[in-house]
């Protein structure tokens, strides 16, 4: 079919962004109930109608695009409903707030975002999972944050950056893995590459958060005595339930399934909530009698759960959403998957793309343009798994042209894909972690420091030529020119 003409290809993409713009300014963090979805549906039509009207595609060639994206993301769809039941069961059953208890009475104010942001990395290295790291110690620290005065916006960045360290160079990684056989780079050669960018990125980060930490500690009001009276008033506080996340951690580096480990991780938490929360259990369940505590388990898996502790600021902590709390974030998931597939079906990401490769004349040219590209595809998929195989396919024939190895282009794509998608506030990503952590991505993205660092180092790295050789130059130290 025919190719659009790039400003053409522009339209929906323009369309879609000032409409959730608009969405977002007038709805907030409602936006998410409604108006985005509808935002990405009303461009997906301008997006079929420009291409069945001018261009005569056939309503076929998009709806195979369609169910094959959605068939392709029906994995995804249920870890997002396992995550949402994960949450809420380490909640439940004791394990949050038992790190909460201990954490706030261990970790001084002063310290916290930058060994919040240092923990969430060696949990999400050890994981590979940025999502699983998020939804549990994450969470933890969230509360621990708020308990200390620390801004949730700071303490959410931190745990991002962090888990997104790990989940860039972990071989564990699904986007780590995907990056490197996209590109057709060794997966421990795409590894030690992406050090030279990543390096870097996170200890500047680190210090951003130390200084952030010195001056962030003394403005906000500690509410340490408040949190932990609490908790121990309402939960059974017992350091036997951090046997759970240790099983768990097993059971992730054994590369056990997600979809297994995640239900595995929760299930011990029903046991352990039976054991040690049985009055959690009564509470949610609404009643007190043999099949009570079965009740609690259900609620406690499928729906919202609310306790009374005696603390607004601790109701709020310990709220849970379970896996209905996710089909919002579903919701919006799908919508985007729709507009990804058309605007592939369309080859109008293909017209943008090739349009911005016409203007590539040297290394940096390229890797800007990787960057540029990969920030594209999250902002027009929706999904980072897709926007790092567009990216990587894309632009694999142009890093040949110019002799540059399969390494660059699977760091580069990974510099601008996998970390970015975080920042999109309709990207899978953008969507889980504001649902998890309860903080709206445009509230937490000026702080997500690692995140927009390892694109712009990836770029400066390029401009001054440092580790990129021609092909087969693996062991020279000549770089190519920029």
């Amino acid at each position: 079919m025919k190719k659009p003409h790039p400003l053409v290809s522009l339209i929906p993409l323009a369309t879609l962004i000032v409409l959730i713009s608009l969405s977002i300014w007038i709805f907030g963090n409602d936006a998410l109930m409604g108006s985005s979805q509808i935002s990405l549906l009303f461009s997906t039509a301008l997006c079929v109608a420009i291409s069945v009207g001018v261009y005569k595609y056939s309503w076929r060639t998009f709806e195979e695009e369609i169910i094959n994206t959605i068939g392709n993301s029906a994995i995804a769809i249920v870890i997002l409903l396992l995550i949402g039941m994960l949450s809420a069961s380490w909640m439940l059953s004791g394990i949050v707030p038992t790190l909460i208890y201990y954490g706030i009475q261990i970790i001084s104010p002063k310290l916290f975002l930058f060994m919040t942001c240092l923990i969430c990395a060696l949990v999400s290295v050890m994981t590979g999972s940025s999502w699983t790291t998020i939804a549990t110690i994450g969470v933890a620290l969230m509360g621990i944050g708020e308990a200390l005065g620390i801004s949730v916006a700071w303490t959410a960045g931190a745990i991002i950056s962090g888990a997104y360290f790990g989940d860039k160079i972990s071989p564990l990684s699904d986007t780590t893995i995907l990056a490197s056989s996209s590109a057709g780079t060794e997966l421990f050669t795409h590894i030690r590459y992406m050090l030279f960018t990543t390096i870097p990125s996170f200890s500047i980060s680190l210090i951003v958060f130390f200084i952030a930490g010195l001056a962030l500690s003394g403005n906000g009001e500690t509410h340490i005595e408040e949190y932990t009276s609490h908790l121990a008033s309402t939960f059974h506080i017992s350091l036997w339930t951090l046997i759970i996340p240790c099983l768990t951690t097993i059971l992730i580096i054994n590369r056990i399934p997600s979809l297994v480990t995640l239900f595995v991780s929760s299930a011990m938490c029903a046991v352990c909530a039976l054991i040690l929360q049985p009055d959690i259990l009564y509470d949610i369940a609404g009643d007190h009698n043999q099949l009570s505590l079965l009740k609690g388990i259900i609620v406690m898996f499928s729906t919202s759960t609310s306790l009374e502790t005696g603390s607004q600021a601790v109701n709020e902590l310990v709220a849970t959403g379970g896996m209905s709390g996710m089909l919002n974030t579903i919701w919006l998931i799908i919508c985007a998957m729709i507009f990804g597939a058309v605007m592939v079906a369309s080859r109008m990401l293909e017209s943008i793309t090739l349009t911005i490769l016409k203007y590539v004349k040297n290394t940096i040219g390229l890797v800007s343009s990787t960057i540029g590209s990969g920030l594209l595809m999250n902002i027009a998929t929706g999904d980072q798994f897709l926007s790092i195989i567009i990216t990587a396919n894309m632009y694999k024939k142009a890093y040949q042209d110019m002799k540059l190895e399969n390494r660059l282009l699977s760091r580069t794509t990974e510099d601008g894909v996998t970390v970015t998608s975080v920042l999109i506030p309709w990207n899978t990503c953008g969507l889980t972690q504001s649902t998890v952590l309860g903080v709206s991505t445009l509230t937490y993205l000026p702080y997500c420091i690692f995140n927009y660092l390892s694109p712009l180092m990836s770029i400066l790295v390029a401009s001054i030529g440092w580790k990129i050789y021609h092909t087969g130059e693996k062991n020279s130290k000549k770089s190519i020119g920029t």
